[in-house]
């Protein structure tokens, strides 16, 4: 009976703490997956929270390239008593510009109708007043119509653009205006000036913070503000671009010079 009851108490003491080891053991895998997912998370803290120390700086970049189109609009207005009398005039001579246009190797799709228009025109007439007695009002008489088709053209190679305009214009063009010269495909020019100004911010950022005595963490903010495109003529050049006038004896000489393009940006770094 006493050995038995030895046992007994062996037991009844064995078992509990058992149970408690058993605890024990399942507090610590628990502690121990939350601190790994605590550790895992702390990469992610302050992705979220806005910086508090910051620089800003700017920088400038400019690229010149010569113009390979120029691109200029080219009008005929005709006017008659009736419309279709006007339109079949203002047909002909557009039609007779789009045929030189595409001899010279204007392709189609370079030449597009930007606006074709078709307005009364009206004369004030006043009516004859009798001597001392009621003068009638005047009143608008219609006259005729006119019709107006304007045409834009892009030429590929600039240095025929004054053979063109002097061609258009002895085929009966009405006004010839908007000589502009431009860069086909700007992107790649765009990408390279905002370049050469991210590199030139960045420059002044270090040179800042090494002043400061602090050190570039991370880009917090960026703007961009991409500049106008600034035509850049030779001698003269401004003046006879801006001369459009046509049907002279000799074509116009058009420099199509250079062209500036600018980008503008800001950046800002957290510091610490």
């Amino acid at each position: 009976m006493e050995e038995q009851s030895v046992q007994e108490i062996i037991k009844a003491t064995h078992y509990p703490r058992m149970m408690g080891a058993t605890a024990l053991g399942m507090l610590a895998i628990f502690l121990f997956i939350a601190t790994i997912g605590e550790l895992k998370g702390l990469r992610f803290i302050g992705s979220g929270v806005a910086a508090t120390n910051t620089i800003s700086v700017s920088g400038e970049g400019e690229v010149f390239a010569v113009p390979d189109i120029a691109t200029f609009s080219v009008s005929v207005r005709e006017t008659a008593k009736e419309v279709k009398d006007a339109q079949t005039a203002a047909t002909k001579k557009g039609n007779d510009i789009i045929a030189y246009l595409k001899g010279e190797g204007i392709e189609e799709e370079d030449i597009k109708t930007t606006d074709y228009s078709v307005n009364p025109q009206y004369e004030w007439t006043q009516r004859v007043c009798p001597a001392g007695g009621y003068c009638p009002p005047g009143k608008q008489v219609l006259t005729g119509f006119q019709v107006s088709q304007t045409l834009s053209v892009k030429v590929r190679d600039t240095k025929k653009a004054g053979d063109l305009l002097s061609g258009v214009g002895s085929r009966g063009a009405s006004e010839v205006s908007g000589l502009t010269f431009e860069i086909d495909d700007e992107d790649a020019l765009k990408a390279e000036a905002r370049d050469m100004a991210i590199k030139q911010a960045k420059g002044k950022a270090e040179v800042l913070a090494n002043s400061l005595g602090v050190s570039l963490v991370r880009v917090v903010g960026f703007y961009e503000n991409e500049g106008p495109i600034y035509p850049i003529y030779g001698m003269g050049g401004a003046e006879r671009a801006m001369d459009l006038q046509v049907a002279k004896a000799a074509p116009p000489e058009i420099p199509a010079g250079e062209n500036k393009i600018v980008s503008n940006v800001s950046v800002t770094y957290e510091v610490r």
